[in-house]
């Protein structure tokens, strides 16, 4: 995988008769290291000056997500275990519990596909079952024989 990433984040949370979509694509950066893969990229949150500045940290059957900036928190997903976090926001902060119940990474020379599925707490009230689903490739550069063809 190259160092220049596209990334794909797609969520998906079933509240009660409601399915609520998301989807972002973003550039970011990628390495691996002692087996673990890093995933590095900026986020701009709507209608908030600054950045948050993200980490996802995938290893065998654990994914973390650890956010920096106006928004801060570390999430922790890791099957049939429940794990408790500060979700620090402009507006407030909350505390989440994630439940992971399925993860499943697959890996190629130039893809990872990761999906999470979970249950999320907030404040300690079950708020909704979620899915959600990295695609990172690599970016490939134009080379002589692509650029003109």
């Amino acid at each position: 995988m190259t160092k220049d990433v596209l990334i794909t984040i797609s969520g998906v949370q079933m509240l009660d008769d409601d399915d609520e979509d998301v989807e972002m694509v973003t550039r970011g950066d990628y390495y691996q290291k002692n087996g673990k893969h890093y995933i590095m990229y900026d986020e701009q949150m709507e209608g908030f000056e600054g950045t948050v500045k993200n980490i996802i940290k995938v290893s065998p059957g654990s994914v973390d997500i650890i956010k920096k900036g106006i928004t801060s928190a570390h999430m922790q997903f890791e099957k049939n275990k429940k794990n408790l976090s500060c979700y620090n926001t402009p507006l407030g902060d909350l505390v989440i519990g994630i439940q992971a119940n399925r993860i499943r990474i697959d890996e190629e020379e130039d893809c990872l596909k990761i999906n999470v599925e979970y249950s999320l707490d907030i404040n300690y009230q079950h708020a909704s079952d979620c899915n959600i689903m990295l695609d990172i490739q690599s970016v490939h550069k134009p080379t002589a024989d692509t650029c003109f063809a």
